[in-house]
């Protein structure tokens, strides 16, 4: 059994606190970040949307439903388009189970 580091700094990857060969790739990627921004506008656009049918706006429910749909297919089509750039990169197929 190999020794451990001394000090835990030493240790790179940090194998003992994660499972993926790419802890934090998620933000680290700045390429991700429209993606992300687009999936909290979703979100946001949901809420919106859930008052002003609650209040009885229906032309304001049907347009931030539109958006809100917009939002999250956009937002997911981003970050799976990078996920799928990274794993290329890396030369592994796209449903890979070791890392992002």
């Amino acid at each position: 059994m190999p020794s451990k580091p001394a000090n835990r700094s030493e240790e790179v990857p940090d194998n003992a606190r994660t499972f993926r060969s790419h802890a934090g790739e998620g933000i680290e990627d700045t390429r991700n970040w429209p993606g992300i921004i687009l999936m909290a506008l979703g979100l946001a656009a949901l809420a919106l949307t859930l008052v002003a049918a609650g209040d009885g706006f229906e032309g304001w429910s049907v347009i931030g439903a539109l958006v809100t749909v917009v939002c999250f297919v956009a937002g997911t089509a981003v970050l799976l388009l990078e996920h799928r750039r990274i794993k290329n990169l890396e030369g592994k197929p796209l449903r890979s189970s070791d890392g992002h």
